[in-house]
């Protein structure tokens, strides 16, 4: 249950297309909060909140220095989002393989009629 969470948690803060592309810039490095709302077409307050999120889901961290904070991607959370689609990747791969396997031996009673 608790993982289940954890994973809804991190599933929600990738859901945002803002969040996404700040993950995306934090990927090459760490950036201040003015560095990352720059591209943004948003007020400050507005974006600080995209900022909250992703680091309640725990995919980044910041650090306050003076009155900057600087903000780094936590690359370990995206482990629980990767771990969930390897094992939805599972599951799949092995019905595809069992519907394979029928479809073969349709195809060999048919062949043999």
């Amino acid at each position: 249950m608790a993982h289940s969470a954890v994973a809804d948690d991190v599933f929600h803060a990738l859901a945002n297309p803002t969040r996404r592309r700040v993950l995306e810039h934090l990927s090459v490095g760490p950036a201040t909060v003015t560095e990352l709302a720059a591209p943004f077409d948003m007020q400050l307050p507005s974006f600080v909140q995209h900022l909250s999120v992703l680091e309640r889901s725990r995919l980044v961290r910041s650090k306050k220095r003076g009155r900057v904070r600087t903000y780094e991607i936590a690359p370990e959370r995206f482990t629980v989002a990767e771990d969930w689609l390897s094992a939805r990747r599972g599951e799949w791969e092995a019905r595809l393989d069992r519907f394979d396997r029928y479809v073969r031996q349709l195809k060999e009673r048919e062949s043999h009629r």
